[in-house]
């Protein structure tokens, strides 16, 4: 059994790591429903422009863009990966990168090439590990995220699109189901899915002014960046949640530690004090 001065040694330690848990604990509880509000203000721009791509999913136009477009074949797959940029939130991450290999993976077994776009320094650092191309990346988002920060990186994916040097992009991130859940959630992004609304099921289209061509590019740029910024937000959300969860958790076994430790101090120091008291009589009765 350890000595009494090399266990409050340790229960010293694992105080001080308890109050840092404790502390992030508190942090992230506070910044989750910043973070919420911010998510849930984009919500409504985001189904309703979501519902105006369903619309066009099913339109038949003269003019088809080609973000609208089906290839024939796929050659190479993009993925638009959100991740945090600090890390000690559980399993957040880790889930989300699992997801994205078994897609590669399958994708690479039919014989594709994969690109990806990185949002977030866990998955930059991640698939730089990994045979994988990384075209390009941003981090440092902070707690408000601008849509602006991300424009360069999606415009990216985008550009490889129009040229087909990429026949589909995926987004992928954590969706915020409640403080308790979070879920890793891979997407489809181009060409533009078609919708299951029911009210868009009929074949229709829009009248354009002043042209289809010009409109359509304008209005489904913008789609995919409110896509990709909503992510965003939605895996900001997930990462205090998960963050808050995990440093509770960390917090009660620094707890149940240091009481399991304060009952082995006890029994040490109980011990001590007997073999003393043994040494003090069987000294006596020497004399």
């Amino acid at each position: 059994m350890a000595g009494g001065k090399e266990i409050t040694g340790k229960i010293r330690s694992i105080e001080n790591t308890k109050k840092v848990t404790s502390a992030l604990e508190m942090v992230s509880a506070s910044k989750i429903r910043k973070s919420q509000d911010l998510m849930n203000a984009t919500r409504p721009y985001t189904r309703m422009i979501r519902r105006v791509m369903g619309h066009l999913s099913k339109a038949n136009p003269e003019f088809r863009h080609p973000f609208t477009v089906r290839r024939e074949e796929t050659k190479k797959v993009g993925y638009i990966i959100v991740s945090t940029d600090r890390g000690l939130c559980g399993g957040l991450n880790i889930n989300l990168f699992k997801l994205v290999l078994a897609s590669i993976q399958e994708w690479r077994g039919q014989g594709a090439e994969v690109s990806l776009v990185t949002l977030g320094k866990k998955a930059s650092a991640f698939f730089k590990n990994i045979n994988v191309e990384i075209a390009a990346h941003a981090h440092d988002l902070g707690e408000k995220p601008q849509i602006e920060d991300l424009i360069g990186s999606i415009k990216v994916m985008l550009d490889a699109y129009r040229e087909e040097r990429i026949d589909l992009v995926y987004i992928v991130y954590n969706d915020f189901i409640n403080t308790m859940s979070q879920r890793p959630r891979l997407e489809q992004l181009l060409p533009l899915p078609e919708t299951d609304d029911e009210e868009v099921r009929d074949i229709w289209d829009y009248i354009y002014e002043p042209d289809a061509e010009a409109l359509l590019d304008t209005v489904l740029v913008r789609y995919i960046e409110a896509d990709v910024y909503h992510a965003v937000l939605e895996n900001l959300a997930s990462e205090h949640a998960a963050r808050m969860i995990a440093m509770k958790n960390a917090t009660d076994n620094a707890g149940d530690l240091i009481d399991e430790l304060t009952l082995a101090y006890n029994k040490a120091r109980q011990a001590a004090i007997t073999q003393e008291i043994s040494e003090i009589v069987g000294g006596a009765a020497a004399v």
